[in-house]
């Protein structure tokens, strides 16, 4: 949500303090949220395939850095 227009290229957003961006951004990063409607289909999440095609639960995601614009996962 958008808190305040700073300038005419950058406006505050009103964020959760657990969002760790910067409040401030240039207004081309600002994109209306649009609902999804009935026919719309939701892209699922698809598996990751390892070497040895085993498949593992995860539990819970501990942390999350992002490598090269690749996002890694800390799991257990």
């Amino acid at each position: 949500m958008i808190k305040e227009v700073m300038s005419a290229n950058t406006v505050k957003l009103r964020l959760p303090v657990s969002v760790k961006i910067h409040l401030v951004v240039n207004v081309s990063r600002v994109v209306r949220y649009k609902e999804l409607v009935k026919e719309q289909r939701v892209e699922e999440s698809k598996l990751v395939g390892t070497n040895d095609n085993k498949e593992y639960k995860v539990e819970k995601i501990l942390n999350k850095r992002i490598v090269q614009e690749y996002i890694k996962y800390l799991f257990r």
